[in-house]
């Protein structure tokens, strides 16, 4: 079928299919998972990801083509965001065959959820400081250490686990990326709650966690290079927006605002042109990363600008939302009390926006980088905490 009826044929689809709304009854996980499997059957689940380990193998029109039906609809895929934008396409580039055979097609179907286990308590904006360890024993690796931050680890199956493996090389030399099966004794999930009160990401503990080898991602000390094409896609997934559908009942978009402000009011119309500047010129260009990256063409640190492009525009709707509609807008309660709470942490998470700035100023303006004593120091060397 042409693109039009493919499109028509999406969106009836989901006018059969899409949740109606929240129902206080249901498990929202459940309904998730009930939700993706239907999604996978009729063909929308991966749709640009290789046939041969469960994707739908078209191309990126097709995927814009649902993407444009999808717009009305707010689907209940954010469990799944983790998997579907930067574990499932890390395991696609990085994994081994068995490992790609083993977890891709369940991921797509939302059989299994993922999470990613990077940020601790001491390596936040420098990752590569962390202190998990991950020690040989035999045909397993022994994890035990702690990682903070982690959104949907208290749904998650599996997790994509960076762990330090040699503490005699610099600190970005030491580390390899594993599988981890996050409901094996020895792993403790204990959720954290942001300012607006809800629970989407946790602490963990590790304690004596076997790994086996098989599930390594990449080659051992190699993790870095692995981590980078995780963070990758988490910068291009967060910009773009994975969850399907879900900006449509964003209190702070633009069509969102139009129908609670004064739109005869000339300087409240140059406001709102300015946010729909702002969010097409980021929408063009996620489109232009996302044909460059299924070209084969590495769009490398400009996914960290639009990132940060994404998350300023956050923090710019937030303000807007405040002062077009006032300080009512900020009360418990009201529809954009909970969507301006969470701006700040667009900001923060998936890298601070200076950590983005430095990024594009070293490696897409080739500025002189800050000045760096810790790159050729081996691990146990650097004073960050006892190593172990």
């Amino acid at each position: 079928m042409n693109l039009d009826e493919y499109r028509h044929a999406a969106r009836a689809w989901l006018l059969e299919n899409a949740p109606a709304g929240d129902s206080p009854e249901a498990d929202p996980v459940a309904r998730a998972k009930d939700f993706m499997a239907r999604l996978y059957d009729a063909g929308y689940s991966g749709i640009t990801w290789p046939a041969r380990w469960g994707g739908q193998g078209l191309t990126q029109a097709e995927e814009r083509a649902f993407a444009a039906a999808a717009r009305d609809f707010t689907l209940p895929t954010y469990v799944f965001s983790i998997g579907l934008g930067m574990t499932g396409p890390t395991l696609v580039d990085r994994g081994t065959d068995e490992q790609r055979e083993r977890f891709i097609r369940p991921l797509l179907r939302g059989e299994e959820i993922w999470c990613q286990l990077f940020s601790e308590p001491g390596a936040g904006s420098d990752v590569a400081s962390l202190q998990t360890r991950a020690v040989r024993d035999g045909d397993d690796w022994i994890v035990n250490g702690q990682k903070v931050w982690t959104s949907v680890a208290h749904h998650a199956d599996w997790g994509l686990l960076l762990a330090r493996t040699d503490v005699e090389v610099p600190k970005h030399k030491g580390l390899t990326m594993f599988v981890v099966d996050m409901r094996h004794p020895g792993v403790t999930i204990k959720p954290l709650k942001d300012m607006t009160g809800r629970a989407n990401f946790n602490e963990i503990f590790f304690d004596d966690v076997p790994i086996p080898d098989a599930h390594r991602v990449g080659e051992v000390n190699d993790g870095w290079s692995v981590a980078v094409t995780t963070l990758l896609h988490e910068r291009l997934s967060i910009s773009a927006g994975v969850g399907m559908g879900q900006g449509k009942d964003d209190p702070t978009s633009l069509a969102a605002l139009r129908q609670v402000v004064d739109t005869t009011d000339p300087l409240v119309r140059d406001e709102l042109v300015e946010l729909h500047i702002r969010s097409r010129a980021l929408a063009l260009f996620n489109q232009r990363l996302s044909q460059e990256t299924k070209a084969g063409i590495f769009p490398g640190a400009r996914g960290s600008a639009a990132k940060l492009l994404l998350a300023e525009l956050y923090l710019f709707q937030a303000d807007l939302a405040t002062r077009l509609v006032g300080p009512e807008a900020v009360v418990g309660g009201h529809p954009l009390a909970q969507a301006i709470s969470m701006a700040p942490g667009m900001s923060l998470g998936g890298g601070t926006n200076e950590i983005m700035r430095n990024i594009i100023g070293d490696r897409v303006l080739n500025l002189p980088p800050e000045p760096r004593v810790d790159k050729t120091v081996p691990f146990k060397d650097l004073k960050v905490g006892t190593q172990g």
